[in-house]
């Protein structure tokens, strides 16, 4: 039910003194709601009755004297709701119409009545609305009401205060905020030092080198590349046939300066989150921090294992380059030959006419000459290429691992931080509320 329209006394309720000595005590905060008739045909009417017949301070039924004695009133409504007798103030209303005769017999029927439903032993006032006759008593009734429950919340009220009091320390506790941007890249970045990252980046480096050099060195000294170990391989970053839940690097265990660096990383985070709060809660949110500590080596190792530092992709201009390689090889291979079967044909003593000449230059001797030439400058190029473009995939291999290690940050340490720090500021928004 919503309350549309509030109607506020002009003259307050005043509770009338005490004694000889006594004085006038203001009973404010009433707030009266007319309830529609609840012995209406409308079921709506009598739900809303029956709702609030727990909620309200004071339940007051007003009868009148032709229908006091109502069956359906009793059965349906007054003796259904008899629980909440310690709350219940039944009015008579119209007592003027019935002679003085009549009025007390009237109202014992009607007590008598109102103990049968279970109200056990009723508060009964005749009134007259028409006359003002009883008005003032049910005014103090409602008063005394009024005046009680005023001074059980002003007392709660104040308890209240006194135990948030307590609870504050008595200090004027501010709410804190969420570490900065700058303090959780410095945790990342602390994390990805202390999770061995930068062994990886080096070998992203390295392994693009040497597969540059599979690829795009002298056909004839290329093969010598593999014996040279692939780093990526030897930390078992280069397989593609994996279970991301099940795999791991082959980085060594993180050792006792490396399990230092993360836990002082997390210490730090922490410290600077629970700044200027008072110390339980410092210690608190410390707990948050550290709570996966023991899990983080593991988590993180993961994440370097499942990041993609494509391990296994070449650079456009490989096949080309290798492509030029062997034309240079053929080329010079060619020449090779025809210059041997020149000295073989020679050395049997037959007559050929002589190779041809390009600038005095005999063309076997020029193709193999440049064909040599060509392979090495390609070679020595393809190697500044290849230091070029390894670090641009170290590059973006350390932004790729950052990203992990940010999101295995975020999980273990910034989350757990950033919900203490909202039960805190929850706890001191209600410190402050009860304070007030």
């Amino acid at each position: 039910m919503e309350v549309n329209d509030r109607r506020f006394l002009h003259s307050p309720l005043r509770l009338a003194k005490q004694g000889v000595f006594g004085s006038e005590k203001e009973a404010s905060g009433l707030i009266l709601l007319d309830l529609p008739d609840f012995d209406s045909t409308v079921l709506a009417n009598r739900e809303i009755a029956t709702k609030l017949a727990g909620q309200v301070d004071v339940l007051i039924w007003v009868l009148d004297p032709q229908k006091y004695a109502d069956a359906a009133v009793h059965h349906d409504f007054i003796r259904p709701l008899s629980a909440h007798g310690a709350v219940t103030l039944v009015v008579l209303n119209q007592i003027d119409n019935l002679r003085e005769a009549q009025r007390v017999p009237v109202m014992t029927s009607l007590r008598s009545i109102l103990e049968r439903d279970g109200l056990g032993n009723p508060r009964l006032l005749g009134v007259s609305a028409a006359t003002g006759e009883g008005i003032e008593g049910l005014r103090q009734e409602i008063a005394k009401v009024v005046t009680a429950r005023s001074a059980a919340s002003n007392r709660l009220a104040a308890d209240v205060a006194t135990i948030a009091e307590r609870l504050g320390d008595g200090h004027g506790v501010e709410e804190l905020k969420t570490p900065p941007d700058k303090a959780k890249r410095e945790l990342i970045q602390n994390l990805a030092v202390a999770s061995g990252m930068d062994t990886v980046v080096d070998a992203v480096r390295t392994s693009y080198r040497l597969d540059a050099r599979k690829k795009t060195g002298w056909p004839l000294t290329r093969w010598l590349s593999n014996f040279r170990p692939d780093p990526l391989r030897r930390l078992n970053l280069k397989s593609t046939d994996v279970n991301p839940k099940l795999n791991r690097t082959s980085l060594p265990a993180p050792g006792l300066a490396q399990r230092a660096q993360a836990d002082s990383a997390v210490r730090a985070y922490a410290e600077g989150a629970g700044a200027g709060a008072p110390e339980p809660w410092k210690a608190s949110i410390r707990r948050a921090a550290r709570h996966h500590t023991h899990e983080l080596p593991d988590r993180l190792d993961q994440a370097i294992a499942n990041t993609d530092v494509k391990a296994t992709k070449g650079a456009w201009w490989w096949p080309l380059v290798s492509v030029i390689q062997w034309m240079s090889l053929a080329t010079a291979l060619t020449g090779a030959l025809w210059l041997a079967a020149l000295a073989a044909v020679q050395y049997l003593q037959f007559s050929l006419p002589p190779a041809p000449r390009v600038e005095g230059i005999p063309v076997p001797t020029l193709m193999l000459i440049l064909g040599i030439l060509l392979g090495l400058v390609l070679g020595v190029l393809s190697g500044i290429a290849a230091r070029v473009g390894s670090s641009g995939r170290a590059r973006k291999a350390r932004k790729a691992l950052l990203g992990a290690m940010a999101a295995v940050a975020e999980e273990a340490v910034v989350d757990p931080v950033d919900a203490e720090i909202n039960r805190h500021n929850q706890f001191i928004g209600a410190l402050r509320r009860a304070r007030g």
